[in-house]
């Protein structure tokens, strides 16, 4: 499903129990130097990642200062996240000028610890080619170094090296827990392009073999994918960006299962199978 750049008001944009991806939870919240916004999310634990500007957090008396600092995209600096445990209360404060800050979730009940992640613990990966059109690098959040700390929820930020090409190929799924096949895990993007101009396209294959469909992503674009093969492209001249929330019904650790159609194609692209065993 495709939901179009709109101004939510600092209202979740995939709420929670969402019909189409009830494992996530999604908002974008906007403040100016000073404003507040409080927030509690009972049954889903969450993650803070200023997309840009600097917040301070503080959640059930733990304080994490000065988290983010990226200017004036998500092109602009280092990401850094705070998780939040699941239906912990929340206060974030503006410390810049402005700040555009998503907020993360997945589904579980259990109560961790929150902790911070900061630009020096990011896990990144980069993999395919330019000649494969692939070119790709992915900074982990929430990722395999924090896989003791967390319940269900994986955070990521997809960028494009380069401009033009694809992403999430070859194609996969993870609608249906079958291990060691597959597990179920629901996923939220958001895209923002360079220059914000740009836009790309969403493919959404339902089966094998079959046409699926596909939409018009543009800057702040919001795609939930529920089931079915879902690879995306940015046009050329363009650069790509998407924040990714995935979230497990049954465990924290992605199982891709690829379309036997294009599955070969994991060989033919340098450094992919390391980028799969990041998404534990």
């Amino acid at each position: 499903m495709h939901i179009a750049p709109y101004d939510n008001g600092n209202r979740p944009i995939v709420d929670i129990d969402d019909d189409t991806v009830p494992l996530n939870y999604f908002n974008i919240v906007k403040l100016t130097h000073g404003q507040s916004f409080d927030y509690r999310v009972p049954g889903y634990e969450t993650c803070i990642v200023p997309a840009t500007g600097t917040v301070d957090v503080a959640v059930e008396g733990v304080a994490f200062d000065g988290l983010g600092g990226r200017g004036t995209d998500v092109w602009d600096g280092e990401p850094e996240g705070a998780y939040i445990p699941s239906g912990a209360r929340v206060t974030i404060t503006c410390t810049s000028d402005a700040t555009e800050t998503f907020i993360a979730g997945a589904k579980y009940d259990k109560v961790l610890d929150p902790f911070d992640v900061r630009r020096d613990q990011i896990d990144l990966v980069q993999y395919g080619s330019d000649d494969t059109k692939t070119h790709r690098k992915i900074k982990h959040i929430l990722g395999q170094k924090q896989a003791d700390r967390v319940g269900r929820l994986l955070v990521s930020e997809l960028y494009t090296v380069g401009q033009g090409g694809w992403s999430g190929f070859p194609s996969h799924k993870h609608d249906t827990d079958r291990l060691p096949q597959e597990t179920r895990h629901d996923e939220t993007y958001n895209f923002r392009f360079r220059p914000n101009h740009g836009s790309g396209l969403q493919m959404l294959q339902r089966e094998d073999g079959k046409p699926g469909d596909a939409y018009h992503i543009v800057d702040g674009s919001t795609i939930c994918i529920d089931r079915g093969y879902h690879p995306c492209a940015v046009l050329p001249g363009y650069e790509m960006y998407y924040f990714t929330i995935l979230g497990g019904l049954s465990q924290r650790p992605l199982v891709q299962y690829f379309q036997p159609s294009h599955a070969e194609q994991i060989e033919t692209i340098p450094g992919i199978k390391d980028m799969i065993a990041k998404f534990k």
